[in-house]
Protein backbone atom coordinates (compact mmCIF):
# COMPACT_ATOMS: atom_id res chain seq x y z
CA UNK A 1 0.00 0.00 0.00
CA UNK A 2 0.94 3.39 -0.92
CA UNK A 3 2.37 6.17 2.54
CA UNK A 4 0.08 8.83 2.37
CA UNK A 5 1.74 10.96 5.33
CA UNK A 6 -0.55 14.60 4.80
CA UNK A 7 -1.84 14.30 8.34
CA UNK A 8 1.83 13.87 9.35
CA UNK A 9 3.13 16.42 8.08
CA UNK A 10 3.80 20.11 9.83
CA UNK A 11 5.31 22.18 6.46
CA UNK A 12 7.33 21.75 3.44
CA UNK A 13 9.15 22.82 0.21
CA UNK A 14 9.37 21.09 -2.92
CA UNK A 15 11.67 22.95 -5.34
CA UNK A 16 11.71 22.30 -9.58
CA UNK A 17 13.61 25.39 -10.47
CA UNK A 18 16.07 22.99 -12.04
CA UNK A 19 14.54 21.58 -14.78
CA UNK A 20 14.34 17.72 -14.36
CA UNK A 21 15.20 17.32 -10.71
CA UNK A 22 12.72 17.82 -7.59
CA UNK A 23 14.45 19.07 -4.57
CA UNK A 24 12.43 19.21 -1.29
CA UNK A 25 12.11 19.11 2.68
CA UNK A 26 9.04 17.84 4.36
CA UNK A 27 9.19 18.04 7.95
CA UNK A 28 6.83 15.36 9.81
CA UNK A 29 5.21 15.35 13.66
CA UNK A 30 7.68 13.49 15.55
CA UNK A 31 10.56 13.89 13.55
CA UNK A 32 13.94 15.99 14.12
CA UNK A 33 14.95 15.64 10.99
CA UNK A 34 12.89 16.76 7.77
CA UNK A 35 12.61 13.98 5.15
CA UNK A 36 14.82 14.86 2.12
CA UNK A 37 13.83 14.40 -1.32
CA UNK A 38 15.67 13.86 -4.37
CA UNK A 39 13.47 12.78 -7.46
CA UNK A 40 13.96 12.56 -11.08
CA UNK A 41 11.13 14.38 -13.21
CA UNK A 42 9.22 17.32 -13.33
CA UNK A 43 5.92 18.68 -11.76
CA UNK A 44 3.00 19.59 -13.50
CA UNK A 45 2.61 23.06 -15.21
CA UNK A 46 1.42 24.87 -12.05
CA UNK A 47 4.62 23.97 -10.47
CA UNK A 48 7.22 23.19 -13.35
CA UNK A 49 9.91 25.69 -12.25
CA UNK A 50 8.82 27.29 -8.98
CA UNK A 51 9.58 26.94 -5.65
CA UNK A 52 6.57 25.45 -3.52
CA UNK A 53 6.38 26.04 0.38
CA UNK A 54 3.00 24.94 2.24
CA UNK A 55 2.17 24.60 5.90
CA UNK A 56 -0.94 22.03 7.37
CA UNK A 57 -3.02 24.54 9.67
CA UNK A 58 -4.00 21.47 11.45
CA UNK A 59 -2.62 19.28 13.74
CA UNK A 60 -0.17 16.87 12.68
CA UNK A 61 -0.63 13.28 14.27
CA UNK A 62 1.84 10.30 13.60
CA UNK A 63 1.26 7.64 10.95
CA UNK A 64 1.86 4.51 12.16
CA UNK A 65 4.16 3.34 9.64
CA UNK A 66 5.84 6.59 9.46
CA UNK A 67 9.21 4.95 11.63
CA UNK A 68 10.02 2.59 8.30
CA UNK A 69 10.00 5.50 5.87
CA UNK A 70 13.38 6.75 4.94
CA UNK A 71 14.39 10.11 5.73
CA UNK A 72 15.55 10.63 2.04
CA UNK A 73 13.68 9.86 -0.53
CA UNK A 74 15.39 8.85 -3.62
CA UNK A 75 13.55 8.18 -7.04
CA UNK A 76 10.89 9.50 -9.62
CA UNK A 77 7.93 11.76 -9.87
CA UNK A 78 4.34 11.01 -9.90
CA UNK A 79 2.22 13.85 -10.11
CA UNK A 80 2.81 17.11 -8.46
CA UNK A 81 0.78 19.77 -8.61
CA UNK A 82 -1.45 22.44 -6.23
CA UNK A 83 -4.56 22.16 -8.75
CA UNK A 84 -6.25 18.73 -8.84
CA UNK A 85 -9.76 19.28 -8.50
CA UNK A 86 -11.17 17.20 -5.49
CA UNK A 87 -14.73 17.85 -3.47
CA UNK A 88 -15.00 19.22 -0.52
CA UNK A 89 -17.71 19.52 2.43
CA UNK A 90 -18.97 22.71 3.38
CA UNK A 91 -19.51 21.25 7.18
CA UNK A 92 -16.90 19.39 9.71
CA UNK A 93 -16.21 16.27 8.58
CA UNK A 94 -17.58 14.09 11.82
CA UNK A 95 -20.86 16.23 10.70
CA UNK A 96 -21.21 15.35 7.27
CA UNK A 97 -20.78 11.46 8.46
CA UNK A 98 -23.56 11.95 10.52
CA UNK A 99 -25.42 13.08 7.43
CA UNK A 100 -24.50 10.17 5.75
CA UNK A 101 -25.66 7.85 8.07
CA UNK A 102 -28.75 9.92 7.93
CA UNK A 103 -28.76 9.45 4.20
CA UNK A 104 -28.54 12.55 3.61
CA UNK A 105 -26.18 14.30 1.03
CA UNK A 106 -23.65 16.94 3.17
CA UNK A 107 -23.10 20.21 1.26
CA UNK A 108 -19.56 20.16 -1.13
CA UNK A 109 -17.83 22.12 -3.28
CA UNK A 110 -15.04 21.86 -5.84
CA UNK A 111 -11.63 22.84 -4.80
CA UNK A 112 -8.45 22.84 -5.09
CA UNK A 113 -5.89 20.13 -3.67
CA UNK A 114 -1.98 19.59 -3.57
CA UNK A 115 -1.02 16.46 -4.62
CA UNK A 116 2.43 15.43 -4.29
CA UNK A 117 2.96 11.80 -5.40
CA UNK A 118 6.69 10.05 -5.78
CA UNK A 119 8.18 6.39 -6.12
CA UNK A 120 10.73 5.95 -3.70
CA UNK A 121 13.76 3.30 -4.37
CA UNK A 122 13.03 2.45 -1.11
CA UNK A 123 9.32 3.01 0.15
CA UNK A 124 7.69 2.62 -3.30
CA UNK A 125 4.43 4.93 -3.81
CA UNK A 126 4.63 7.98 -1.32
CA UNK A 127 1.65 10.37 -1.25
CA UNK A 128 0.31 13.82 0.22
CA UNK A 129 -3.21 15.11 -0.50
CA UNK A 130 -4.56 17.77 0.74
CA UNK A 131 -6.80 21.20 0.14
CA UNK A 132 -6.14 22.20 3.62
CA UNK A 133 -2.55 23.52 3.33
CA UNK A 134 -1.56 26.88 3.16
CA UNK A 135 0.90 27.26 -0.38
CA UNK A 136 3.05 29.51 -1.41
CA UNK A 137 4.32 28.89 -5.09
CA UNK A 138 7.26 31.41 -6.88
CA UNK A 139 7.26 32.85 -10.06
CA UNK A 140 8.43 29.80 -12.59
CA UNK A 141 12.18 30.51 -13.46
CA UNK A 142 11.14 28.19 -16.90
CA UNK A 143 7.94 26.29 -18.33
CA UNK A 144 6.86 23.22 -20.14
CA UNK A 145 7.71 22.96 -23.70
CA UNK A 146 4.72 20.27 -25.29
CA UNK A 147 7.76 18.11 -25.76
CA UNK A 148 8.34 17.87 -21.67
CA UNK A 149 4.66 17.77 -21.04
CA UNK A 150 4.47 14.47 -22.97
CA UNK A 151 8.11 13.23 -21.15
CA UNK A 152 6.23 14.43 -17.49
CA UNK A 153 3.37 12.58 -18.05
CA UNK A 154 4.75 9.37 -19.48
CA UNK A 155 7.71 8.62 -16.51
CA UNK A 156 4.66 10.02 -13.97
CA UNK A 157 2.51 6.70 -16.10
CA UNK A 158 5.94 4.25 -16.26
CA UNK A 159 6.07 5.20 -12.35
CA UNK A 160 2.51 3.89 -11.42
CA UNK A 161 3.02 1.03 -13.90
CA UNK A 162 5.79 -0.44 -12.07
CA UNK A 163 3.95 0.19 -8.85
CA UNK A 164 0.86 -1.64 -9.73
CA UNK A 165 3.10 -4.77 -11.66
CA UNK A 166 4.36 -5.13 -7.53
CA UNK A 167 0.73 -5.39 -6.36
CA UNK A 168 0.17 -7.43 -9.50
CA UNK A 169 2.76 -9.70 -8.26
CA UNK A 170 1.11 -10.06 -4.95
CA UNK A 171 -1.97 -10.94 -6.11
CA UNK A 172 0.20 -13.73 -8.42
CA UNK A 173 2.00 -14.84 -5.31
CA UNK A 174 -1.16 -15.55 -3.79
CA UNK A 175 -3.25 -17.48 -6.87
CA UNK A 176 -0.26 -19.97 -7.49
CA UNK A 177 -0.96 -23.05 -5.89
CA UNK A 178 -4.37 -22.25 -5.49
CA UNK A 179 -7.38 -25.55 -6.26
CA UNK A 180 -9.54 -25.72 -9.12
CA UNK A 181 -12.86 -24.33 -7.45
CA UNK A 182 -15.20 -27.43 -8.36
CA UNK A 183 -12.30 -29.45 -6.44
CA UNK A 184 -13.30 -29.51 -2.72
CA UNK A 185 -11.31 -26.87 -0.35
CA UNK A 186 -10.38 -26.98 3.15
CA UNK A 187 -9.85 -24.05 5.72
CA UNK A 188 -6.29 -23.44 3.65
CA UNK A 189 -7.53 -23.13 0.27
CA UNK A 190 -9.72 -20.85 1.86
CA UNK A 191 -6.82 -18.72 3.78
CA UNK A 192 -5.18 -18.42 0.50
CA UNK A 193 -8.23 -17.64 -1.61
CA UNK A 194 -9.13 -14.42 1.06
CA UNK A 195 -5.38 -13.09 0.96
CA UNK A 196 -5.34 -13.23 -2.67
CA UNK A 197 -8.85 -11.10 -2.25
CA UNK A 198 -6.89 -8.80 0.08
CA UNK A 199 -4.38 -8.65 -2.61
CA UNK A 200 -6.78 -7.18 -5.00
CA UNK A 201 -8.05 -5.20 -2.19
CA UNK A 202 -4.96 -3.20 -2.29
CA UNK A 203 -4.82 -2.89 -5.83
CA UNK A 204 -8.36 -1.72 -5.89
CA UNK A 205 -7.70 0.42 -3.16
CA UNK A 206 -4.94 2.32 -4.61
CA UNK A 207 -6.40 3.01 -8.02
CA UNK A 208 -9.47 4.40 -6.85
CA UNK A 209 -7.66 6.97 -4.88
CA UNK A 210 -5.22 7.73 -7.80
CA UNK A 211 -7.98 8.17 -10.19
CA UNK A 212 -11.12 8.99 -8.15
CA UNK A 213 -14.72 8.00 -9.39
CA UNK A 214 -15.12 9.80 -12.50
CA UNK A 215 -16.38 7.99 -15.51
CA UNK A 216 -13.47 7.83 -17.82
CA UNK A 217 -11.76 6.56 -13.88
CA UNK A 218 -14.44 3.50 -13.36
CA UNK A 219 -13.26 2.55 -16.85
CA UNK A 220 -9.67 2.91 -16.21
CA UNK A 221 -10.02 1.39 -13.12
CA UNK A 222 -11.94 -1.82 -14.62
CA UNK A 223 -9.41 -2.23 -17.27
CA UNK A 224 -6.48 -2.19 -15.01
CA UNK A 225 -8.64 -4.57 -12.66
CA UNK A 226 -9.37 -6.94 -15.82
CA UNK A 227 -13.23 -6.79 -15.33
CA UNK A 228 -13.23 -4.39 -18.72
CA UNK A 229 -12.10 -5.57 -21.89
CA UNK A 230 -12.81 -5.10 -25.55
CA UNK A 231 -15.16 -8.00 -26.33
CA UNK A 232 -16.10 -9.92 -29.09
CA UNK A 233 -20.06 -9.19 -30.45
CA UNK A 234 -20.72 -12.90 -29.45
CA UNK A 235 -19.11 -11.97 -26.29
CA UNK A 236 -20.78 -8.64 -25.77
CA UNK A 237 -24.26 -10.29 -26.44
CA UNK A 238 -23.67 -13.36 -23.74
CA UNK A 239 -22.35 -10.93 -21.28
CA UNK A 240 -25.67 -8.57 -21.69
CA UNK A 241 -27.62 -12.00 -21.60
CA UNK A 242 -26.10 -13.02 -18.34
CA UNK A 243 -26.39 -9.55 -16.53
CA UNK A 244 -30.15 -10.07 -17.73
CA UNK A 245 -30.58 -13.58 -15.99
CA UNK A 246 -28.61 -11.72 -12.85
CA UNK A 247 -30.89 -8.95 -12.61
CA UNK A 248 -34.02 -10.90 -12.85
CA UNK A 249 -32.40 -13.09 -10.33
CA UNK A 250 -31.51 -10.29 -7.61
CA UNK A 251 -34.90 -9.13 -8.16
CA UNK A 252 -37.03 -12.05 -7.60
CA UNK A 253 -34.70 -12.70 -4.58
CA UNK A 254 -35.88 -9.19 -3.53
CA UNK A 255 -39.61 -10.08 -3.98
CA UNK A 256 -39.03 -13.29 -1.75
CA UNK A 257 -39.84 -12.88 2.04
CA UNK A 258 -36.69 -13.19 4.94
CA UNK A 259 -36.30 -16.65 5.97
CA UNK A 260 -37.42 -16.93 9.62
CA UNK A 261 -34.82 -18.54 11.71
CA UNK A 262 -35.13 -21.95 13.84
CA UNK A 263 -36.54 -21.08 16.60
CA UNK A 264 -34.19 -24.14 18.29
CA UNK A 265 -31.70 -22.50 17.47
CA UNK A 266 -32.73 -19.12 19.44
CA UNK A 267 -29.39 -18.09 21.54
CA UNK A 268 -27.46 -20.57 19.56
CA UNK A 269 -26.99 -19.38 16.24
CA UNK A 270 -29.08 -15.91 16.42
CA UNK A 271 -30.39 -13.52 18.27
CA UNK A 272 -32.40 -10.63 17.45
CA UNK A 273 -30.54 -6.84 18.21
CA UNK A 274 -32.79 -4.29 19.36
CA UNK A 275 -33.50 -3.13 16.09
CA UNK A 276 -35.19 -7.18 15.31
CA UNK A 277 -32.31 -7.71 12.94
CA UNK A 278 -31.07 -10.93 12.69
CA UNK A 279 -27.20 -11.21 14.29
CA UNK A 280 -24.86 -14.52 15.42
CA UNK A 281 -24.60 -14.18 19.36
CA UNK A 282 -20.76 -14.11 19.36
CA UNK A 283 -20.84 -11.22 16.46
CA UNK A 284 -23.48 -9.19 18.54
CA UNK A 285 -21.46 -9.31 21.57
CA UNK A 286 -18.16 -8.57 20.25
CA UNK A 287 -19.92 -5.61 18.30
CA UNK A 288 -21.90 -4.07 21.21
CA UNK A 289 -18.18 -4.55 23.59
CA UNK A 290 -15.92 -2.72 20.63
CA UNK A 291 -19.01 0.09 20.88
CA UNK A 292 -18.51 0.45 24.43
CA UNK A 293 -14.99 0.91 24.91
CA UNK A 294 -14.78 3.33 22.21
CA UNK A 295 -17.69 5.34 24.35
CA UNK A 296 -15.53 4.69 26.86
CA UNK A 297 -12.79 6.41 25.28
CA UNK A 298 -14.61 9.15 24.19
CA UNK A 299 -16.32 9.63 27.43
CA UNK A 300 -12.32 9.69 28.82
CA UNK A 301 -11.47 12.32 26.38
CA UNK A 302 -9.38 10.19 24.39
CA UNK A 303 -11.07 9.90 21.01
CA UNK A 304 -8.42 12.03 18.93
CA UNK A 305 -5.41 9.91 21.38
CA UNK A 306 -2.90 9.61 19.25
CA UNK A 307 -1.48 6.96 21.25
CA UNK A 308 -0.93 3.77 18.59
CA UNK A 309 -1.96 0.95 21.48
CA UNK A 310 -5.07 2.84 22.30
CA UNK A 311 -5.88 2.74 18.86
CA UNK A 312 -4.87 -0.83 18.23
CA UNK A 313 -7.11 -1.96 20.63
CA UNK A 314 -10.12 -0.37 19.77
CA UNK A 315 -9.28 -0.68 15.91
CA UNK A 316 -8.87 -4.06 16.06
CA UNK A 317 -11.68 -4.61 18.29
CA UNK A 318 -14.03 -3.30 16.33
CA UNK A 319 -12.48 -5.22 12.63
CA UNK A 320 -13.07 -8.26 15.02
CA UNK A 321 -16.67 -8.20 15.01
CA UNK A 322 -17.03 -6.75 11.41
CA UNK A 323 -14.87 -10.35 10.11
CA UNK A 324 -17.36 -12.31 12.38
CA UNK A 325 -20.18 -10.90 10.48
CA UNK A 326 -18.68 -12.13 7.52
CA UNK A 327 -18.28 -15.80 9.14
CA UNK A 328 -21.47 -15.85 11.00
CA UNK A 329 -23.73 -13.78 9.04
CA UNK A 330 -25.34 -16.39 7.05
CA UNK A 331 -25.78 -18.63 10.24
CA UNK A 332 -28.04 -16.00 11.86
CA UNK A 333 -30.01 -15.34 9.08
CA UNK A 334 -30.70 -19.09 8.16
CA UNK A 335 -30.34 -18.72 4.62
CA UNK A 336 -27.66 -21.56 4.00
CA UNK A 337 -24.90 -23.28 6.05
CA UNK A 338 -21.73 -22.19 5.08
CA UNK A 339 -18.84 -24.48 3.84
CA UNK A 340 -16.96 -25.25 7.47
CA UNK A 341 -13.68 -24.99 5.76
CA UNK A 342 -14.86 -21.31 4.62
CA UNK A 343 -16.21 -20.76 8.38
CA UNK A 344 -13.15 -21.42 10.02
CA UNK A 345 -10.85 -19.33 7.65
CA UNK A 346 -12.90 -16.95 8.20
CA UNK A 347 -12.95 -17.23 11.71
CA UNK A 348 -9.18 -17.47 11.91
CA UNK A 349 -8.85 -13.82 10.24
CA UNK A 350 -11.27 -12.42 13.37
CA UNK A 351 -8.78 -13.94 15.73
CA UNK A 352 -5.81 -12.74 14.26
CA UNK A 353 -7.37 -9.24 14.44
CA UNK A 354 -8.98 -9.81 17.92
CA UNK A 355 -5.42 -10.92 19.18
CA UNK A 356 -4.05 -7.48 17.67
CA UNK A 357 -6.92 -5.81 19.64
CA UNK A 358 -5.34 -7.77 23.04
CA UNK A 359 -1.76 -6.66 22.17
CA UNK A 360 -2.84 -3.26 22.25
CA UNK A 361 -4.71 -3.25 25.05
CA UNK A 362 -1.62 -5.10 27.31
CA UNK A 363 0.62 -2.29 25.77
CA UNK A 364 -1.67 0.50 26.87
CA UNK A 365 -2.44 -0.88 30.50
CA UNK A 366 0.67 0.69 31.57
CA UNK A 367 0.01 4.00 30.39
CA UNK A 368 -2.76 4.33 32.87
CA UNK A 369 -4.70 5.93 29.81
CA UNK A 370 -7.90 3.49 30.81
CA UNK A 371 -9.14 3.02 34.72
CA UNK A 372 -7.40 -0.41 36.16
CA UNK A 373 -10.96 -1.51 35.85
CA UNK A 374 -11.51 -0.88 32.52
CA UNK A 375 -8.50 -2.75 31.73
CA UNK A 376 -9.30 -5.81 33.66
CA UNK A 377 -13.07 -5.96 32.14
CA UNK A 378 -11.56 -5.74 28.24
CA UNK A 379 -9.18 -8.28 28.96
CA UNK A 380 -11.98 -10.32 30.33
CA UNK A 381 -14.05 -9.60 27.62
CA UNK A 382 -11.68 -10.16 24.84
CA UNK A 383 -10.63 -13.36 26.46
CA UNK A 384 -13.94 -14.56 26.35
CA UNK A 385 -14.73 -14.13 22.90
CA UNK A 386 -11.35 -15.49 21.71
CA UNK A 387 -12.46 -18.61 23.64
CA UNK A 388 -16.18 -18.25 21.75
CA UNK A 389 -14.24 -18.27 18.69
CA UNK A 390 -12.12 -21.11 19.18
CA UNK A 391 -15.09 -23.15 20.18
CA UNK A 392 -17.00 -22.45 16.92
CA UNK A 393 -13.50 -23.62 14.83
CA UNK A 394 -13.42 -26.93 17.15
CA UNK A 395 -17.04 -27.21 16.17
CA UNK A 396 -17.07 -26.72 12.18
CA UNK A 397 -13.74 -28.95 11.77
CA UNK A 398 -15.83 -31.67 13.09
CA UNK A 399 -18.64 -31.29 10.33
Amino acid sequence: MAFRIQDSVVRGEIDNRVKGIIRGKIWLVDRAEPLKLDLKGNAWQDLAGCLLTFTNPKKAVTHYTLDSLQSVQKGTIGDLTASRKVRVFNVPHEEAMEMYRRKEKPPEHMANCLYLEWYSEANGRVVIESADYNLTISPPEWTLTPQDEQERAQQAASGMDGFMQKLNSAIEKHKRGQKDPEEEWDEHDYEKFFRESDARTDKYKELQEKYGDSEDAREKIGREMGWIRDLTPEEAEERERHIEEMNAACEEALNEPEPEPDPAREGIDWIRDEHGHLAHPLQHRCFESALKYNSIAKELGLEDSEDKDLGDFLFEFQTTGVKLAGALGSIADGVAMPDPGFTVAYLKRALDHLHKSQAGLEAVAPKKLLPETTVAEARKELFEIREGILRLMDEFRGR
